[in-house]
């Protein structure tokens, strides 16, 4: 159960913001409803989100790598529950999702989608990245694909950031009122 109550979105001030949240994201998702709290935060995070999920040239498959790698390094297990059914429709393959934990022994990665998980992996672990793998990574893309690539990693991390600090999780009922004495924070 999440550690702050979710907000009441029938509100009417934020309907023009939870129709947008809706047209762009099918629902108004946990974390969403939970950065409601804040619209202006919730408006600003759906415009970074949709520019990194539909505005780059970043391929799909290898944008979903990224985000089920930071899920899987980060123990944010909501972030990979809302994106394993997306990953696989770009065309990463459930062989794939499954070697993510150890992808380093895993003959299921070609070299580009090494260089893209080593990067991942640099950002997540260590936020600084050596030139090595830096520079790996750029051999195989243009320069406005690398910065669409390390902006993908950076948002994914601020996602599994918030929704483990809140404790977000696709099991909570949002739309129930829930007694904080209870709550473990």
């Amino acid at each position: 159960m999440a550690r702050l109550a979710y907000p009441n979105i029938d509100r009417p001030e934020l309907q023009p913001l939870v129709a947008e949240i809706i047209a762009a994201r099918g629902s108004v998702l946990h974390l969403y409803r939970m950065l409601l709290h804040n619209p202006a935060i919730a408006e600003g995070w759906l415009r970074l989100l949709s520019a990194v999920r539909g505005g780059c040239s970043l391929p799909g498959a290898l944008r979903e790598l990224i985000i089920m790698r930071v899920a899987v390094l980060n123990g944010a297990p909501y972030e990979a529950d809302q994106h394993r059914h997306i990953a696989l429709a770009e065309g990463v393959s459930l062989g794939q999702l499954e070697a993510l934990q150890g992808w380093e022994n895993s003959v299921l990665f070609d070299p580009t989608q090494r260089a893209v998980l080593a990067l991942t992996d640099a950002m997540t672990r260590h936020v600084q990245v050596a030139d090595g793998v830096f520079n790996e990574a750029r051999k195989w893309f243009d320069e406005a694909v690398v910065v669409e690539m390390v902006t993908t990693i950076a948002a994914y991390n601020m996602v599994s950031r918030v929704l483990e600090a809140l404790q977000i999780h696709g099991d909570d009922r949002p739309g129930l009122l829930h007694d904080r004495k209870n709550q473990h924070v």
